[in-house]
């Protein structure tokens, strides 16, 4: 059998040692390191070389890559990816998820700020591109998605990523019309009573400062986890020198305790916590707090009979308590519809549950099949200094289920091909629970977007002003889908030992979310009622690629065509027009194609030469006009050398002007302003290997401190001094160092 999504990674292999404590060293609850020497040498990458089956097939294969700083992360198997993000990255990636992501091409982010961004996959974000964490789902509260799912996540805690593209699995929950991405922490493999231990400290430009730390103590019948991670920068400066406000602090913790009688049996118990603080140049409020608490039990069992291979189950909890306002990291000033200094306290808390069993039908045929449910409710309260938020008492304004139905089936065909199919089933259902203008502040609903209306700045939070809800009206306007089927069939063929080729199907059925039902302006009963006659989104796509291996060279693309069918668009008012100040959302008829493609090539015992080129094309059919958010063309050349102790590299990457716009649509986050110029940006890096135990490794991003921003970037705020409509700037020449140790 081959490698499967389920168990896509090997452990990571830490060391032994000590740390001293993390404490807290403020009233907010931040960790503050006391010591720590240096950081952790990151594991290998660990990845597929033959093509990927279902969640069926045996263990994965470990590949260790030389000690290089990462900085395009390459396909090893058809339609997945799979990375570790423990291994150091250029440029250097922010304290969260989408950054990190940006070193896979296809990937971009829609950045307000240094922290915090939200992930783009091929144009496609939100609940279209679940991202997962030891298989939970978790969501953030904001209404604007301020605290976006990735900004709670710190990738170098976690052992694997693992990247699903397109509607090619129907096992990791509903609505994945984009793809999957994943962030796992493995199950430790243990032969004898062991501590293990590995940590990072990096620090940079801006004040930059990351400690990260990873210890692990158990033995063939049990393990302690416990990992942490502090980060925090001041405000960049970009290529001009000009201040961006972007500053952060961030900390978070988890604990895992397991039990292994023996190797086929697994249970595990963990929990979580952290919090933190962002300021934002592309927003018109800042994030005063992002409090997560996880807790996550699973079971796994295998080899129960000739025909059950193995049986999981899991149980996971997640809450995002999130503040926003205008004053505790800026300094308020009256606009945009904000006479007076403002919080607003939004909860999201999200349980669910996933079992899955693996049969093996017979010794070419395996299935996987399961159900899944969710059940996540949304709160939100305000207030200002003189009536604080966290005075009153939440009061909800929605909620959302899912239960799910999976099974996905692999018959191989021959020694060399194998058809991969699923099938999907779920039912939805979301409830709105009535505005009243009895519940307390009118139009706290969603504020963290606003601009200076009389400098006509970018109005994209403006959406979602609906009052917040009276606590005592329990009435609730109610949708529900009961059958939302999602499938997909593949074909994968090995021609030779170098050659891989796959072309596969897949039709997804998306229920509309929180940000798409709740949020815009025209949700709200007497506006148009979005909330009522919302359809569900349905993507059918097609998806094709190869890979190619040689013994000094690898080569690898994925193409894909897509069609969907009531795609949920927002539109927003004209700078011009000021005739509304909300967003309003609807559905239209859409296309999308792209591909991506990526090699390299060894040059000589010590050096190789790789490249990475992503396009994303998309038409609003409805409309005869480009889709919004689409980034442009963009390709990424480098070279690493490794010799004994000793490593470098560079990196060039390199991005098209954008000229495929459509202006005032877009999604929850942002819109489209205009076109958008080209850039490239060159950034290297050096590294020395002192010993088995310690590694240092420097870094220059943006060597030239060229001046430049991104096309999804959000405009720059009013009250920070930014012009109306500009997108703010990426920063300036960074400079950044990093140890890595493990014992």
């Amino acid at each position: 059998m081959k490698s499967s999504f389920e168990s896509t990674c090997a452990s990571a292999r830490l060391s032994v040692g000590a740390v001293k404590a993390l404490v807290p060293s403020s009233p907010r609850g931040r960790l503050r390191p006391l010591a720590l020497a240096c950081a952790a040498v990151a594991a290998p990458v660990w990845a597929q070389d033959a093509p990927p089956a279902t969640p069926a097939s045996a263990a994965s294969t470990s590949v260790a890559l030389p000690d290089v700083v990462v900085t395009a992360v390459h396909e090893h198997s058809p339609l997945l990816v799979v990375a570790d993000p423990k291994q150091p990255r250029q440029p250097v990636p922010a304290s969260d998820a989408a950054d990190y992501l940006k070193s896979i091409p296809g990937f971009t982010a829609i950045r307000s700020g240094g922290s915090n961004s939200d992930p783009v996959f091929r144009g496609q974000f939100g609940s279209r591109l679940p991202v997962l964490t030891n298989g939970a789902t978790l969501l953030g509260a904001c209404p604007a998605r301020m605290d976006s799912p990735s900004s709670y996540i710190s990738p170098e805690t976690f052992d694997a990523l693992t990247v699903v593209k397109g509607p090619q699995t129907v096992i990791w929950g509903p609505g994945a019309s984009a793809g999957v991405v994943r962030f796992d922490r493995e199950r430790p493999d243990l032969e004898r009573q062991q501590v293990q231990f590995s940590a990072s400290v990096q620090g940079g430009t801006a004040a930059r400062s990351d400690q990260n730390v990873d210890l692990l103590v158990g033995s063939p019948d049990y393990y302690l986890r416990f990992t942490a991670n502090h980060s925090q920068s001041k405000d960049y400066k970009d290529g001009d020198g000009r201040i961006v406000p972007s500053h952060w602090d961030k900390w978070n913790a988890d604990v895992a305790l397991g039990l292994t009688p023996d190797k086929d049996t697994l249970i595990e118990l963990s929990a979580g916590t952290g919090d933190g603080e962002a300021r934002y140049g592309g927003r018109g409020m800042d994030g005063a707090k992002f409090r997560r608490e996880s807790v996550g039990l699973r079971l796994e069992k295998s080899h129960l009979s000739p025909l059950l291979a193995k049986l999981e189950a899991q149980l996971y909890y997640h809450q995002a308590d999130h503040v926003m306002d205008n004053y505790s990291l800026r300094q308020f000033k009256p606009g945009g519809g904000m006479s007076m200094p403002m919080a607003a306290n939004p909860r999201r808390t999200t349980k669910g549950l996933r079992v899955a069993s693996t049969w093996n039908l017979g010794e070419h045929t395996s299935l996987v099949a399961g159900v899944d449910a969710m059940d996540s409710p949304h709160d939100q309260r305000s207030g200002m200094p003189s009536m604080p938020y966290d005075a009153k008492p939440y009061v909800r304004d929605a909620k959302f289920t899912n239960q799910g139905l999976f099974a996905e089936l692999t018959q191989h065909v021959s020694d060399s091909a194998k058809v991969v199919g699923g099938l999907r089933l779920d039912r939805a259902k979301a409830w709105r629970y009535p505005a009243s203008t009895a519940g307390g502040m009118e139009g706290m609903h969603d504020m963290d977007g606003m601009h200076d209306m009389k400098a006509m700045g970018d109005m994209h939070g403006m959406h979602g002003m609906a009052p917040m809800p009276h606590a005592m009206a329990p009435v609730s306007n109610q949708r529900e889908r009961s059958a939302l089927p999602s499938g997909f069939v593949r074909w994968e063929q090995t021609l030779g030992a170098s050659t891989t080729v796959y072309a596969g199907i897949g039709h997804v059925q998306r229920f509309p979310d929180y940000w798409e039902l709740i949020s815009p302006g025209n949700s709200a009963a007497g506006k148009g009622n979005a909330f009522g006659s919302l359809k569900p989104e349905k993507t059918t796509q097609i998806d094709v690629g190869a890979n190619w291996k040689a013994a000094d060279w690898q080569a690898w693309t994925s193409a894909y065509l897509g069609h969907v069918q009531d795609y949920i668009l927002f539109n927003y008012p004209s700078m011009g027009g000021m005739g509304g100040m909300g967003s309003t959302v609807r559905n239209v008829s859409a296309r999308t194609a792209g591909f991506e493609v990526g090699g390299s090539y060894q040059l000589g015992r010590a050096l190789t030469a790789q490249g990475t080129l992503a396009y994303a094309w998309a038409e609003n059919r409805t409309d005869h006009r480009p889709l919004p958010q689409t980034p442009p063309l963009e390709a990424k050349f480098g070279l690493d050398w490794s010799e004994g102790a000793w490593n470098a590299g560079a990196l060039w990457r390199v991005v098209a002007a954008q000229k495929r716009y459509a202006r005032d649509q877009g999604n929850v986050v942002g819109k489209d302003f205009g076109p958008s110029a080209g850039f490239g940006v060159m950034s290297v890096n050096a590294g020395y290997r002192v010993n088995q135990t310690l590694k240092v490794t420097a870094g220059i991003d943006n060597l030239f401190n060229r001046t430049y921003a991104e096309h999804l970037n959000l405009a720059g705020n009013a009250d920070f001094g930014f012009p109306g409509g500009l997108r703010i700037n990426e920063p300036g020449r960074t400079l950044w160092v990093r140890g890595d140790i493990k014992f």
